[in-house]
């Protein structure tokens, strides 16, 4: 049992950041985006030692932290209240031109809807459109028309 805490310990040490970005991507308050990373972590660690391999660990990784957004989303109205984890990175507070330029993007993106939200997420993350497929379950060509639509409506909504 010791081993795999370890590796597990190690696992999230070199994803924490992937997984805080989705937890970012989904709220824009830094309390709840703390509570979504615990649930990704408990989540992770329940799957932890079922995880056969048959996708890369960061595709796994990436399904469990989106699936587990979306969830907390849908049952936000019952949500009961849970200790912060501390993440040490604060993009709220960061004012410069480059972070600025984040939070509008940020802004833009948060008005799209969870599964489009997830699909521009990966693409931003450098994932090709085969995991990003994988990831989401559907099929490459869906990918490329989802993105293609998405990339309208945000251009749409900087130009407002």
């Amino acid at each position: 049992m010791e081993c795999i805490e370890k590796e597990f310990n190690e696992l999230i040490k070199e994803h924490k950041k992937t997984i805080y970005t989705v937890c970012y991507f989904y709220s824009k308050d830094a309390d709840e985006v703390n509570d979504f990373f615990q649930e990704i972590l408990i989540n992770l660690w329940r799957g932890y030692e079922d995880f056969r391999g048959d996708s890369n660990i960061r595709t796994w990784i990436y399904r469990v932290s989106l699936n587990t957004c979306t969830d907390q989303i849908r049952k936000k109205r019952h949500r009961v209240s849970t200790i912060p984890l501390s993440v040490n990175i604060d993009l709220y507070n960061d004012d410069s031109a480059n972070n600025r330029q984040i939070q509008q993007l940020h802004e833009r993106i948060s008005k799209l809807n969870v599964f489009d939200k997830a699909i521009i997420l990966l693409w931003l993350e450098n994932m090709s459109y085969n995991e990003i497929a994988d990831i989401m379950g559907i099929t490459v060509a869906n990918v490329t028309i989802r993105l293609f639509r998405i990339k309208e409506q945000l251009k749409a909504m900087s130009n407002k």
